[in-house]
């Protein structure tokens, strides 16, 4: 509890009012404007940074990459590949794939649709 309210004490909250003076304001005092995450990222540039990681990867030909590619398919790559390449993606977005997802990702598109859809990809 003593942590809690140290905390609370140092936490900033910006309050803003939308062109109203105090008598129309009321009991309210003012409205808080609270983030959204509105800087998620954009599908193009999920697949941009995607596949410039596929394409960075040693045991690949970055000619044969595309937003389709299966990793083990299309490019050759073995298992252990396929984790090293989940790996490097959750580095480049700053995300923690559990393994049981992380073992479902076997192509770029399945990595798109995941780092996408994940509300922390940054």
């Amino acid at each position: 509890m003593a942590l809690r309210n140290a905390v609370l004490r140092q936490l900033r909250v910006p309050v803003q009012t939308l062109g109203m003076n105090q008598s129309q304001i009321g009991f309210l005092g003012s409205i808080r404007s609270f983030s959204s995450n509105d800087d998620h990222l954009s599908r193009e540039a999920v697949v941009d940074r995607v596949l410039d990681v596929v394409k960075s990867f040693p045991k690949v030909d970055p000619s044969k990459v595309t937003p389709e590619v299966h990793f083990q398919n299309d490019l050759g790559l073995d298992s252990l590949d396929t984790v090293e390449i989940v790996m490097a993606i959750e580095e480049e977005f700053k995300l923690e794939i559990p393994d049981k997802e992380a073992d479902k990702i076997d192509s770029c598109t399945l990595a798109i649709e995941y780092v996408y859809n994940h509300p922390m990809s940054s």
